[in-house]
């Protein structure tokens, strides 16, 4: 079994060599049984584990057990144990969703606090094959395409792995047995009041005895089939994706030669990544919307219509152009001070900075300064003005020797930046590109070169 698995990361490159893993511990056969095996494991794949347990506050002295069972062999395997206390009735009654989406949604929010906080590289869930057969039957009975019949995937972004999708329930339950590690039992999963334990408790046993003994494995592998065959298709909707699309001034602008050159399978995929891209999430968003972004682009321009989650898309001669809904009285207040390239003599005061700015001609000779609040930048390439701000939403930028642009978000996750600094880390902007996040990266875009005449030198001093 341990071999299985190792295998099935080394085949999948889960995991690589000096990497923190983060468990998901629910305390549960799966957990359980991916934490032992990642621990036998230890040793050969060099790797440092820790291990997070959520407490979703639904099941009184039951979920307080559970905490001090996941602490007790945490302690005794000598690795670090987070311990999180979600009150989950709340978060779904506030946000008017359902149990099982406000608990998945918390915790890998919690999940991912936990990562980012103590440096782990990724954060390893206890899915397995039985899940991945599971969640292909209810997507086929919800209606979905070529994506949704892939199931689960072992990788995702965002750093989270599924070391055990290659073992079955028969297998995980046998291995806790023979190890001897009797893993907590939720009785929640025997319950049918949910969508999933229906499948798990009744539609999966039936196919199993009336139709297919391997239906569990004939689903994972027509999963796997279809894998090659969407990753195929994905390749082709990115490069089409980063061929039409583009993102400026908080409004996503697809072009309409998209609609005119590709091919429909191409087409979903693109508008779907469009959405998933200005709203930050692809929850709610149905095929049906996507055909009614089609159908928008054949009513011609003027046309507007209304999708989910505050997303409004336009035709604008042809082009659909996707933005944010505005909400009044959910406007958060940006704070921006913003300058003529001509005017930047004066000292100007953000938040708690004294900004000084300078141009200076380069054959009088410069000074480069390994102090990360002074930098200097090709002033001729900047068009007009000069702006001094915090991030916004969707935000971009070409980061110093790298090609193509990264989100804001991502480079703040990838250098570690605590999440509560972000919005306050101030960001110079030539027009409307992201020159210098202060304090941490420049662009590419206004480096200095062998053809730069006049340089911007601009510092940054914190008020006394």
């Amino acid at each position: 079994m341990i071999k299985k698995v190792e295998d099935f990361i080394i085949d999948n490159n889960m995991i690589k060599a000096e990497e923190k893993i983060l468990v998901a511990l629910s305390g549960g056969p799966d957990s359980v049984c991916l934490l032992h095996i990642l621990y036998s494991l230890k040793e050969k794949l060099n790797i440092n584990l820790g291990a997070i347990h959520i407490n979703h506050m639904l099941r009184g002295e039951e979920a307080l057990e559970d905490e001090r069972y996941v602490s007790d062999i945490c302690e005794k395997l000598g690795i670090d144990c987070y311990i999180e206390r979600i009150d989950i009735n709340k978060v779904a009654s506030e946000n008017n969703i359902s149990l099982e989406m406000a608990g998945r949604e918390e915790r890998y929010k919690a999940f991912e606090n936990i990562r980012e906080r103590y440096g782990y590289d990724k954060i390893a869930v206890a899915h397995n094959a039985n899940d991945q057969a599971e969640t292909i039957l209810m997507r086929m009975m919800r209606g979905t395409g070529l994506e949704g019949l892939v199931g689960i995937k072992a990788i995702r972004g965002g750093g989270i792995i599924r070391p055990i999708l290659c073992l079955n329930r028969n297998e995980i339950e046998s291995y806790c047995a023979e190890n001897h590690l009797m893993p907590r039992i939720d009785k929640s999963n025997m319950e049918r009041v949910y969508s999933r334990n229906k499948v798990r408790l009744d539609i999966l046993p039936y196919m199993k005895e009336n139709f297919n003994k391997d239906i569990i494995d004939t689903l994972n592998r027509m999963a796997l089939i279809l894998s090659k065959d969407n990753e195929y298709i994905e390749e082709q909707s990115k490069k089409c994706y980063e061929e039409y699309c583009k993102y400026t001034n908080d409004k996503l602008i697809i072009k309409q030669d998209l609609f005119i050159k590709e091919k429909e399978a191409i087409v979903t995929r693109v508008i779907k990544r469009a959405f998933k891209e200005i709203s930050n999430s692809h929850q709610n968003f149905e095929m049906k919307h996507i055909y009614d972004v089609i159908d928008l682009y054949n009513r011609g321009t003027g046309k507007s219509i209304n999708l989910t989650n505050s997303i409004i898309a336009e035709n604008t001669y042809g082009d659909i152009i996707f933005k944010k809904k505005k909400n009044v009285k959910n406007v958060k207040k940006e704070t921006e001070v913003s300058v003529m390239k001509e005017s930047i003599n004066e000292e100007i005061e953000f938040k708690n900075y004294i900004i000084k700015m300078e141009v200076i001609d380069k054959e009088k000779g410069i000074e480069f300064s390994n102090n990360p609040l002074i930098k200097l930048f090709d002033y001729d390439k900047i068009e007009e003005r000069i702006v001094i701000r915090t991030r916004k939403d969707g935000d971009k930028m070409k980061p110093l020797g790298i090609k193509g642009t990264k989100k804001l978000k991502d480079i703040f996750i990838n250098l570690k930046v605590p999440r509560e600094e972000r919005d306050i880390i101030p960001l110079i902007c030539f027009d409307d590109e992201i020159a210098w996040i202060v304090g941490y990266k420049v662009s590419e875009s206004f480096k200095i070169t062998n053809g730069t005449n006049r340089v911007l030198k601009i510092s940054f001093e914190g008020k006394e």
